[in-house]
């Protein structure tokens, strides 16, 4: 990034990473020995493929804070980071890159191999991007796709997100998930057990305060105001399955996947809890 503003210095800077997500697990996390047993997306076969960030192994994988990190001592702030990966539209991604970007756009669930339609997409990614545009551009394009017509997609203001840590933090300083909830909530994901839930549709199942409710409604707005979806999205390990409701992003929180262990390391986790 100190090379990109020495031999291409601009006042505005994007980026787009390409190749496999796994939201905000930690390589660490994913890769532990009593976990390594678990099947990854990438690894399906005979089927329509979909797209871990940075290698499908771990000396070529990277942590989401690892970016930040990286971008933020550069001294660079993005106006977008788009992820052409799987998983990467999270709360816990979006928070730990806060500082890094003014915008995250990404899928909440796995990404066809195709990814991300720059042809249809592209014009709105320049200049001044028009984040509504791309989204029915992406939509336009999954809804009809022929090898599996199955797409999500939002955009995340990352300004937005310490007023939602606020309101999630007095919800959580009220309310108890109670476990027996989580088949009820929508997945958006094809692992088991569940790792990426709706973040709307499990704050609704943990909250019954319709003031808290609307309060978070309302800055939910604010924080993802751009998202598409087709009516399933695909998964390699379970195929295709129904999305009965979508905020744009997703969380980790009511988990009980071996893989989310480490969830409360998460900036998201501490800010969002006592």
């Amino acid at each position: 990034l100190n090379d990109v503003q020495e031999f291409a210095p601009a006042p505005v800077y994007a980026m787009i990473i390409g190749s496999h997500g796994m939201g905000w697990l930690p390589v660490d996390g994913t890769q532990a020995d009593s976990l390594f047993r678990m099947k990854k997306h990438w690894e399906y076969q005979e089927q329509p493929l979909t797209r871990y960030f940075g290698g499908l192994t771990r000396e070529f994988q990277t942590d989401v804070g690892t970016l930040a990190r990286g971008i933020v001592g550069a001294g660079v702030k993005m106006e977008y980071i788009l992820f052409d990966d799987c998983y990467m539209s999270s709360v816990e991604v979006a928070y730990e890159l806060k500082e890094a970007t003014r915008f995250l756009i990404a899928s909440t669930s796995e990404m066809m191999a195709y990814g991300m339609p720059y042809a249809a997409i592209g014009e709105y990614l320049l200049g001044n991007p028009d984040y509504q545009s791309g989204c029915e551009e992406f939509y336009n394009f999954y809804s009809t796709y022929e090898i599996m017509p199955c797409g999500t997609l939002a955009v995340t203001d990352c300004s937005e997100l310490e007023n939602m840590a606020a309101i999630i933090k007095s919800i959580n300083s009220k309310y108890s998930f109670d476990k027996s909830l989580r088949g009820t909530i929508q997945r958006l994901d094809g692992y088991t057990p569940v790792i990426f839930y709706d973040f709307a549709d499990y704050i609704t199942s943990l909250c019954n305060d319709p003031i808290l409710l609307n309060q978070f409604r309302e800055q939910l707005n604010h924080l993802v105001p751009y998202k598409t979806h087709t009516k399933n999205f695909y998964t390699m390990a379970k195929g295709i399955i129904p999305i009965n409701t979508f905020s744009g992003i997703t969380t980790s929180d009511p988990s009980d996947n071996p893989m989310t262990v480490l969830k409360e390391n998460t900036l998201w986790y501490k800010a969002a809890h006592n």
